[in-house]
């Protein structure tokens, strides 16, 4: 991932400011971060979707292919986890077994801010990482095994959802737990209605392609509603985080996108 520019800015920021500090600060596509300011994270943080989008898209265009070309179910679910992973360098996951060491620990804000922010993965952490990339893998074979396009559109689906969590989850009133970092600098930063209206627009085109994918209103209603769950469970975990760390850090930021994008794909398999 970029690093921040030492140029001052100068004027606002520009929807392609937005979009490369999206793409720069969460995926490791080669994009020059050419502002880092509270300006234009607003803007990235709301442009995180469509970095979402652009994953999702490369790890169903791998699984698509790996089932096209006979590899089957699993080794499609596999290829299609795999590419996330790959464009992030594995840092939500990181975050995600940080976030779940940290927590897991029982100890107070400060000591547990502590642990998170070490280089090594505790029990809790390992655990937590194991079972969710089994469960991710498990729900895409499923929905591959209906179809190329089920699982194509669970892997875009999840992809997108992580990062709308992210965009909910900088919204105003939610407070950074460390003053330095990827949480300082954007928590706080999107303003809840915005926030709001981009996660409608998400429902709807979730609803849009589960039209397609998934066999008619139903299939609609089915990704809209992984969606919403995918979201509520991130949701939950924010508000555990709130209370137990004092808000927001980049490792809590990588562990609601993993939530939200395993839950979302959970649901699809589900149905």
């Amino acid at each position: 991932m970029s690093t921040a520019p030492t140029e001052p800015p100068a004027g606002p920021p520009t929807v392609a400011d937005a979009l490369r500090f999206a793409f720069g600060t969460l995926t490791v596509l080669p994009v020059r971060l050419t502002r880092w300011d509270r300006a234009t994270a607003r803007g990235g943080m709301l442009c995180a979707p469509v970095a979402g989008l652009v994953v999702g898209v490369c790890a169903a265009a791998l699984g698509t292919v790996l089932l096209l070309l006979g590899g089957g179910p699993l080794l499609a679910a596999v290829g299609t986890v795999a590419v996330p992973a790959a464009l992030t360098r594995g840092l939500h996951l990181d975050g995600l077994a940080d976030t779940a060491d940290g927590l897991g620990s029982g100890k107070p804000a400060a000591d547990a801010l502590r642990i998170m922010k070490q280089s090594d993965i505790g029990p809790f952490g390992v655990i937590v990482l194991l079972l969710a990339l089994l469960a991710q893998v498990a729900a895409v074979s499923e929905l591959y095994a209906a179809g190329w396009a089920a699982g194509a559109v669970a892997a875009v689906a999840g992809a997108v959802t992580a990062r709308l969590a992210l965009t909910l989850a900088s919204r105003t009133g939610v407070p950074a737990a460390r003053p330095e970092g990827l949480g300082a600098a954007v928590a706080g930063t999107v303003p809840g209605r915005v926030a709001a209206v981009v996660a409608v627009l998400v429902l709807v085109a979730a609803a849009a392609a589960g039209l397609g994918a998934y066999g008619g209103p139903y299939g609609a209603l089915h990704t809209a509603v992984a969606v919403l769950l995918g979201l509520g469970a991130a949701e939950l975990l924010l508000r555990h985080c709130r209370r137990r760390l004092g808000g927001v850090t980049g490792d809590v930021f990588g562990g609601l996108a993993e939530t939200a994008g395993l839950v979302t794909v959970v649901v699809l398999a589900l149905g």
